[in-house]
């Protein structure tokens, strides 16, 4: 951090200060702390004094402007160490995470600052030293230093100080389930290895040791961490990975069945989506894999799986299963992310022309439209719409187009401006829509229970 401030230009007075902050001199400390004064009169001095400087520092940070905030940085440091004869003051989580911020973003920085500042650090604050290690680690895998991550979480798991408290024994199951996710991703490279050798014939005993080493240290660890109640996805993701290659697919099946469904855990809808590609990977029947995705539908039914959940429910014989079906796509249509989906609106048209063409069921398009006709039209159906769409995607557009017929009837904006558009080739496609809108415009009648005078859109 020294060499750091060394190299970086100084601040003047005019500089120092934004339009809203006055100038702040450095390093000086501010004049009232260095004539005398009672204890009293120090106290209050000095926690302005430390108050203003982390104003100054916060500015600067939000106008990401590195060096400036790094000299206030270095000051508040030195007013820290000033005031240590008078009133020990232990340094400050805020330094630990400011000054990590700046070194992350500030032109001068190198890793041996960054190292340098992060050591100073762990030293300095024992309760926050597993803390600083996990950041620490995570700062060396973003600049590509696997190895040093490595002995680094190492080294921070043997480390011991005193008795261990709550905190610090959930920060050490962390830093071994890290070192576990190293492990895994050793495994998965000496994997890969091998899986070449094998295309070309070849064996190397000293990989495969290394490879089955790396799994048993990294299945210790992974194990560990997910057996305690939280979010822990790329762990579970990967232990997985280790119990399915090894054939133990009872107890993949049992780790994800508990990530997802234990009231202990946090609602994850992640958890659900990795049992379903679990069940989906080894074949497992539709009623375990429709069952998993009614859940996932529950708690986001905006998620891309609704597309899979809706294509089973329809091709099921029960009745009340394609009734939610519909349910299903509705839902997800209502969602802006969806609006252009060209599988989800494929999937309503062709419910919907099914239920139109039986004449059954009409009442279960009845009830979802009651809710949205307020809403969809401007929604999905406009004009503009329809000419956008068209234009970048005509099969969204058509398929758009018939839901819109009937939904709204025949004189709907979206269906008229698709319905005239379209080449030679096309417009045989798009005729064939007109006349099933237009044959089946009573039902727009049903549907909406208005009168065809009464029909505006």
């Amino acid at each position: 951090m020294d060499s750091l401030m060394e190299r970086a230009a100084p601040c003047s007075a005019a500089q120092a200060g934004s339009a809203l902050l006055p100038a702040l001199h450095l390093p000086l400390l501010p004049p009232h702390l260095y004539r005398p004064a009672t204890s009293h009169e120090h106290k209050l001095n000095f926690r302005k004094s430390k108050e203003a400087c982390l104003t100054y520092i916060q500015d600067a940070m939000l106008q990401k402007q590195w060096k400036r905030a790094a000299e206030f940085l270095t000051f508040y440091i030195e007013s820290l160490e000033k005031d240590f004869s008078t009133e020990y003051m232990g340094p400050s989580e805020m330094i630990w995470r400011i000054g990590t911020e700046i070194l992350c973003h500030h032109s001068y920085s190198s890793m041996k600052d960054f190292n340098s500042f992060i050591e100073q650090m762990k030293t300095l604050g024992v309760k926050r030293y597993l803390k600083v290690c996990l950041e620490h680690a995570f700062h060396l895998l973003c600049n590509g230093q696997t190895d040093e991550a490595y002995q680094n979480l190492s080294l921070a798991e043997s480390w011991r100080f005193g008795e261990q408290t709550t905190a610090q024994d959930k920060e050490l199951k962390l830093i071994q389930a890290y070192r576990g996710l190293l492990d895994y991703y050793s495994w998965s490279k000496q994997k890969n290895v091998l899986l070449e050798y094998d295309k070309e014939g070849f064996e190397d005993l000293s990989v495969e040791q290394e490879m089955h080493s790396s799994f048993r240290k990294a299945a210790v660890n992974l194990k560990e961490i997910i057996q305690i109640p939280g979010v822990w996805d790329v762990f579970v993701k990967c232990y997985v990975d280790l119990l399915e290659f090894y054939g133990d697919h009872d107890e993949a099946r049992q780790v994800l069945s508990e990530y997802a469904y234990n009231s202990k855990f946090p609602a994850n809808p992640n958890a659900h989506v990795y049992f379903y590609q679990f069940l989906k990977r080894h074949g497992e029947p539709k009623k375990s894999l429709i069952s998993v995705l009614k859940i996932l539908h529950d708690i986001v039914p905006s998620h891309e799986l609704m597309i899979d959940f809706n294509t089973m429910l329809q091709k099921s014989k029960k009745r009340k299963k394609r009734r939610l079906g519909l349910e299903v796509i509705f839902a997800a249509l209502d969602y802006a992310g969806w609006k252009e989906n060209v599988k989800a609106w494929s999937c309503l048209a062709r419910q919907v022309k099914q239920i139109i063409i039986s004449e059954k069921h009409l009442d279960w398009i009845k009830q979802e439209w009651n809710s949205r006709k307020g809403w969809w039209p401007a929604f999905h159906f406009s004009r503009y719409l329809a000419k956008r769409n068209w234009q970048e995607n005509e099969s969204l557009a058509y398929e758009k187009a018939l839901v819109a017929g009937i939904l709204l009837g025949k004189d709907c904006k979206y269906f008229k401006y698709v319905s005239h558009q379209g080449c030679k080739d096309q417009k045989k496609r798009l005729r064939t829509l007109k006349k099933f809108v237009n044959k089946h415009s009573p039902v727009y009648l049903r549907i909406s229970g208005l009168s065809d005078s009464s029909v505006q859109t």
